[in-house]
């Protein structure tokens, strides 16, 4: 298959290195370039740009584009239309390149374009998946999981930091507690809850929220307020 990725940011430089070593034949183009005689052309591109560069693109090799939220009309007027969405973080092939060995894609397409995202997929090892519904969901699940979960870790940080610990070790000193508790709630996130708000420990919880007031860190109760009632509320649910 000749493979044509155009975007060169994170996501279109790291396909680009892993398929580069598949049996594909595979370019990298930026939004600029127009592929030459590609099988299939695969938008690396933000949300925004999609729409404008599929109407630059000739109409023959099937499109595919790499947005979690956006819906193939963003392709038009092309024909032979689909998506490909690795569920995954791509922070750049100069910080890391991810495993992607059983990683959830979700895939979308007419026959011919979902064939060739199928096929993409399981070169790169993921697992193809069709979600039937609202896009934009699944794309906030992905954001809730996946990038607010890399914020927390940041605001936990600051808070670590505030109580002694130096800033640049507090990520790698709370990094085993976070992936240990994501790990453990993949069966059931409301059985794996542990914790002041698991337990009912308000005087815990009014502790915590003085003390960050007291270090000058008031605006992280702007998250630790309304994910404590969210805990509260999932414990509630098991009674």
């Amino acid at each position: 298959m000749r493979i044509s990725l155009i975007g060169r940011g994170r996501l279109g430089r790291t396909l680009f290195a892993l398929l580069s070593a598949s049996p594909h034949t595979v370019e990298l183009l930026g939004r600029g370039a127009l592929p030459a005689t590609p099988d299939v052309v695969v938008l690396c591109v933000p949300d925004g740009a999609i729409a404008p560069l599929a109407a630059q693109l000739a109409i023959g090799p099937v499109l595919l584009h790499c947005s979690g939220a956006c819906d193939l009309d963003v392709l038009a007027p092309h024909t032979r239309i689909g998506s490909l969405h690795p569920l995954m973080t791509f922070p750049g092939p100069e910080v890391g390149t991810p495993d992607l060995a059983g990683v959830p894609a979700a895939v979308s397409g007419t026959p011919e374009a979902l064939a060739d995202a199928r096929a993409i997929a399981a070169t790169l090892g993921l697992d193809a998946v069709e979600v039937p519904g609202d896009r934009r969901l699944y794309h906030a699940a992905a954001v809730i999981a996946g990038n607010f979960a890399t914020v927390l870790l940041d605001a936990a940080a600051e808070a670590l930091a505030a109580a002694g610990v130096p800033a640049d070790q507090a990520p790698a000193m709370l990094a085993p507690l976070a992936l240990r508790s994501l790990q453990n709630a993949v069966p059931s996130p409301r059985a794996a809850l542990t914790g002041p708000a698991a337990r009912g420990d308000h005087a815990t919880i009014a502790a915590h929220r003085e003390a960050l007031v007291q270090a000058g860190l008031s605006e992280l109760l702007s998250l630790y307020d309304p994910l404590t009632e969210r805990a509260i509320a999932m414990s509630r649910r098991d009674g």
